[in-house]
């Protein structure tokens, strides 16, 4: 008996149980993203008007990549029903470029818990101003080949800005655009044209410098004299000084800015070319991120936030997710800490406008118990919306389980949940059941794997509709021996 054969009779298109990874889920992106919520929703997603954080912690298969995806979902909604008071969505879950750059500036062969360990908030909040500077030019320069969460399609009213906010955007992108979809150089040329850019200070440069070697040669002619090598270098020099020393200073600030910003892609060559494009009054009291300290990032952030609001987007939502998958963490606790940890700083989850939803799996949560009063103070979990467990009651299980049977129902069909058992498994014990399984994850396996041992009980030409309480209880008592010889670090899953 095949499985498809099972669920047609029932009024079943597809398995609702197929997939058990969010991100690839259909039937969770199509029907329950916007339908099935964990009972702590509310609490995660606060108020889009005033952005918080929110620190969850859950484990493998609770459904933390779910929650970023409805965050992201919600988000769109309210961007789609709010134009002028809209939020900029920025996933932060793929960690292996930071980390990848991150490493190049210390030795490769140095061990990776040893290169984490030097990892600090500033980096946290350059990797943040990287996503969101890089998204806000993609958008200012409407590249049609970029997608970004909850981002609408209008162009951007860039007319809006006032000359201060323009020279920030520039700024910002000098520092901070990591797009790869162009060269840096051209790409911000481009936007020095969409935002009307212009300088003529580089140009009086190469005019004072040229007019004075003209000036040198003409008198030297019309005198005869020639006053040797030497002589004659000094003299052009005089006019070529000011060229030269604002390329040399620029170069000086590019190297430095390279140097600190230790998880981004910067060549030094190409940003002094795009730094020499300002005047000296436009960078004089700038906080540049040339020194490893946050203060900087956090004048840089602020200027973001105020070219943003100029943009009808009024607040930053930070999505932080997958911190175990990243290559030098592999899912140990002790790397995830050191990674995570300089992130959990008060004055950067309680930044005016800025939401940092982050969803951290259980390992660290006993990890933060065993943390000084020192850690305590400075993180302030307690004022940061903390779900301690992203805990699933056998209720809010069964309701998880008869929406998604609901959501891929065929045409004209109402399948149960119930009726795809006999009457001796009836709500009461499907509730039962499945609060031992604790997970929406765990969940999914295992209604898969209990169609998979009916069908194969049965024959096509003798087929039995419904599931019997006997295949139920063996496939639970089995799944449930798997899962805890999993736990336990016996088998794979």
């Amino acid at each position: 008996m095949k499985i498809q054969q099972f669920l047609e009779h029932h009024g079943i298109a597809t398995n609702p149980f197929a997939d058990e990874d969010a991100q690839t889920d259909l039937v969770f992106k199509g029907a329950c993203i916007s339908k099935t919520y964990h009972p702590a929703w509310d609490k995660i997603y606060g108020n889009p008007a005033e952005p918080s954080t929110s620190v969850v912690f859950g484990e493998k298969g609770s459904g933390k990549t779910a929650i970023r995806l409805q965050l992201a979902r919600h988000l769109t909604d309210h961007n789609a029903e709010q134009p002028e008071h809209q939020a900029l969505v920025v996933p932060y879950d793929d960690f292996n470029p930071f980390l990848d750059r991150f490493r190049d500036r210390f030795f490769r062969r140095r061990k990776p818990e040893r290169v984490i360990k030097q990892w600090r908030l500033w980096d946290h909040i350059d990797a943040i101003l990287s996503l969101s500077v890089t998204q806000l030019v993609d958008r200012l320069l409407e590249v049609k080949a970029a997608r970004h969460p909850a981002a609408r399609d209008e162009p951007m009213p860039a007319d809006r800005l006032e000359p201060a906010q323009v020279r920030d955007v520039m700024l910002l992108a000098a520092c901070y655009d990591q797009s790869t979809s162009e060269n840096v150089l051209t790409r911000w040329h481009q936007l020095r044209k969409r935002l009307k850019f212009f300088h003529w200070f580089s140009l009086w440069d190469w005019g004072v410098g040229g007019g004075v070697t003209l000036l040198v040669l003409i008198v030297l002619l019309a005198a005869g004299y020639w006053p040797g090598l030497l002589g004659f270098m000094a003299l052009l020099a005089g006019g070529w000084v000011p060229w030269l020393w604002r390329r040399l200073h620029r170069h000086w600030t590019a190297w430095r800015l390279v140097r600190n910003t230790r998880v981004l892609n910067h060549n030094t060559h190409l940003l002094r070319r795009v730094l020499v494009n300002f005047t000296g009054g436009q960078l004089v009291g700038q906080p540049l991120p040339t020194q490893q300290r946050s203060d900087d990032r956090y004048e840089m952030l602020r200027k973001l936030q105020g070219v943003l609001r100029a943009l009808k987007i009024e607040g930053i939502y930070v999505l932080v997710d997958r911190v175990d998958e990243p290559y030098l963490v592999n899912g140990s606790v002790e790397m995830m800490r050191a990674l995570v940890w300089p992130l959990l700083d008060n004055k950067l989850l309680k930044h005016p406008g800025l939401g940092l939803k982050m969803l951290l799996p259980i390992e660290l949560e006993r990890a933060v118990d065993r943390e000084s009063r020192e850690f305590h103070q400075r993180a302030r979990l307690d004022k940061q919306n903390l779900i301690r467990s992203l805990e699933w009651t056998g209720q809010s299980l069964y309701d998880v389980a008869a929406a998604r049977v609901e959501a891929c129902a065929a045409g004209g069909r109402s399948p149960a949940l119930e009726g795809l058992f006999d009457s001796s498994v009836d709500e009461r014990r499907l509730v039962d059941a499945f609060a031992a399984l604790r997970v929406p994850r765990h969940l999914f396996k295992f209604m898969y794997r209990l169609f998979t041992q009916h069908c194969n009980a049965h024959r096509d030409d003798e087929p039995v509709w419904q599931i019997s309480g006997a295949t139920f209880e063996s496939v639970l008592a089995l799944y449930r021996r798997d899962q805890e010889a999993f736990e336990r670090g016996e088998g794979a899953g």
